[in-house]
């Protein structure tokens, strides 16, 4: 996916679920420099699309479209892929049923396909399967919060004046799943744990204390070479194939030892050589944690936008 700014004009067309943060994706897209499009009639976007614009142009089309079937859209798609000034992407956004219908409930509104909302989820989610198959990319919601999702949209589709490959380094637990953006994961639970030494339990691997125990492990000082030698190997030819964005993230058991170590070592590392790097630690929240009492941020602006 190259970035924007190229001798073609972008066009992304966002399609998915109701309530999975279509709305969101697009409001993104457009403080990315797009003309945003929203539940515009298919011949509308085709006629914006062949526009001499110099403006990349952005434009969700789903089941509240008028007139609106997943095999005009894939014929839609096909149309413009013909014209050689046009790179069209498809952007599939998607969310778990459980997620959709917690955020049904929280805004109260009323699913586009009518009846109860677990049976249109489950119509919607049948009816775009031709489209989710399709797509160029498929971002699934289920799980991030509106800064994830802003860090995520600015990779994949930021201008082409931003300075080269975008790399965010990030830790997770593997209990809680594996973190869906991710490009490469690395398991760090084949060293030894920090967890069971009470000392350094409620410790993090930002602390040294912890960095000196897991570095102590007689398989540290192999698997950082082995990594980092393979990582400085992979990230220029990343960059060269015109790779704007990447995303390592390293899991352990509870997302607060290792894995934290592991990725503030490498985001210093991959920063000394000049790339510009951004470390996240999903199960800390932020870094360093916040209070207690502090409410987790919502996963999207799904109050309002049902799309």
């Amino acid at each position: 996916m190259t970035p924007l700014g190229s001798d073609r004009r972008r066009i992304v067309l966002v399609t998915g679920l109701s309530g999975s943060g279509k709305a969101s994706v697009l409001r993104l897209l457009e403080d990315q420099g797009f003309e945003a499009l929203d539940n515009s009639p298919l011949p509308a976007v085709e006629a914006a699309a062949l526009e001499p614009h110099p403006r990349p142009l952005a434009a969700a089309i789903d089941t509240r479209t008028r007139s609106f079937t997943p095999e005009a859209l894939l014929k839609l798609v096909a149309r413009l892929r013909l014209r050689p000034e046009l790179e069209v992407t498809l952007l599939f956004v998607t969310a778990e049923d459980a997620s959709l219908l917690r955020r049904y409930s929280e805004s109260r509104r009323r699913h586009p396909l009518g009846g109860r909302v677990a049976e249109g989820i489950a119509a919607e989610t049948a009816l775009l399967a031709p489209l989710r198959d399709a797509s160029d990319l498929v971002l699934d919601t289920t799980e991030l919060a509106l800064p994830d999702l802003r860090r995520l949209v600015a990779g994949r589709f930021r201008p082409a004046t931003a300075p080269g490959l975008a790399v965010t380094v990030m830790s997770f637990a593997y209990p809680r799943g594996l973190p869906r953006e991710a490009d490469l994961v690395l398991d760090l639970r084949f060293l030894r744990n920090p967890h069971y030494d009470p000392a350094l339990r409620a410790l993090t691997g930002g602390d040294p204390a912890v960095a000196v125990f897991v570095q102590a492990d007689q398989a540290w000082g192999p698997f950082w070479q082995g990594m980092t030698g393979l990582l400085d190997l992979l990230l220029p030819r990343y960059a060269a194939e015109g790779k704007s964005y990447l995303t390592i993230a390293f899991g352990c058991t509870g997302g607060q030892h290792r894995s934290v170590l592991a990725a503030e070592r490498l985001s210093a590392h991959l920063a000394s050589q000049g790339w510009m790097v951004e470390c996240l630690h999903r199960e800390s929240v932020s870094w360093p944690p916040p209070p207690a009492a502090a409410p987790k941020e919502g996963i999207l602006d799904t109050s309002v936008h049902a799309t």
